[in-house]
């Protein structure tokens, strides 16, 4: 592989989003609300650089099989640390984990599928209602990652941020049905 391609800016983005996993993680071992705010401004940045990775890569003709194969592991990963932080700090508790368990339970199905059909070199387009999903699902996060120090700024902030969760879920169904129908013509013909 290229040294270029490894150290290309697309790369180099999606790199610092994945070590901006532990990072986020490391924020929940700290007492007081400044952990959390620290924890927020990491997965904002990590968050925009979803988009400039992606965007810069196609601008600059840069796309390569190494971003493709990582961009999206280091989607699942910062949601998924995210969320299992968030459960085991208690801001997601109660019936509030299932949204968590139906978002976490998407990524991995819709991930399976999508190595099922790379090796029969189908390609699954992401649709628009996938975005938009990404888009609530990473606010819902935001909001609940700001947790008690959110609260102290705004006391609808952990509310809005369990009910954009709930949205997330609900979108996440939605598209997850959407890809395995996308999807399922090639499972059975194999």
């Amino acid at each position: 592989m290229k040294r270029s391609v490894v150290f290309s800016l697309p790369n180099l983005l999606t790199y610092g989003r994945i070590a901006a996993v532990p990072a986020v993680a490391a924020c929940f071992y700290f007492p007081g609300t400044t952990p959390r705010w620290i924890a927020l401004a990491i997965f904002i940045i990590a968050a925009v650089t979803d988009f400039f990775d992606g965007y810069l890569a196609r601008a600059w003709q840069q796309q390569s099989a190494l971003g493709r194969m990582l961009d999206p592991i280091a989607d699942k990963l910062l949601v998924s640390v995210s969320l299992l932080m968030l459960a085991a700090a208690g801001d997601i508790g109660g019936w509030s984990l299932v949204a968590a368990i139906i978002i976490l339970c998407r990524e991995i199905l819709v991930s399976g599928l999508r190595e099922f059909l790379a090796e029969l070199q189908v390609s699954v387009p992401v649709t628009k209602m996938a975005k938009w999903k990404t888009t609530v699902q990473l606010i819902a996060i935001a909001l609940l990652l700001a947790g008690p120090a959110g609260q102290t700024l705004w006391s609808g902030t952990q509310l809005t941020g369990l009910t954009a969760l709930w949205i997330a879920a609900i979108l996440t169904l939605y598209t997850g049905y959407d890809y395995f129908r996308a999807g399922i013509g090639h499972l059975i013909e194999n």
